[in-house]
């Protein structure tokens, strides 16, 4: 089963955490990526860039409404994401558990509903 893995964290803070500590953050999820790949878990991951480049879209009513982002008024912000394939929740959790990010966010796991008819299905 998939699970994505939502990864928050307060932006502002981690753009205090000096460069260096940040660089060994995203070499070690990429080696956790790799380390998934291996076991055949790895399905996509990715950093999102900063709040501010966001876009918010809503349709009411058939009209579109584009906001530009900064838009959210939380504390930590989606700042990326893991696609994984975990036999179970318990797994998904404990692959959450390594991912770099739950030490200064949270990691949200959620499970990816399985519907027919996409693309590459």
């Amino acid at each position: 089963m998939k699970y994505l893995l939502l990864v928050h964290h307060n932006e502002e803070a981690f753009n205090k955490i000096p460069e260096a500590k940040r660089k060994e953050m995203l070499a070690e999820s990429i080696q956790l990526c790799h380390q998934l790949n291996l076991n055949g878990q790895y399905v996509h991951a990715s950093p999102l860039q900063g709040e501010a480049t966001g876009t918010i879209v809503r349709v009411r009513e058939g009209k579109p409404m584009v906001t530009d982002g900064p838009f959210m008024e939380t504390k930590e912000q989606l700042a990326g994401y893991f696609l994984v394939d975990a036999k179970d929740r318990e797994e998904a959790i404990r692959i959450a558990e390594r991912v770099p990010g739950a030490r200064i966010g949270t990691v949200e796991v959620r499970p990816v509903r399985e519907i027919r008819g996409l693309p590459g299905e």
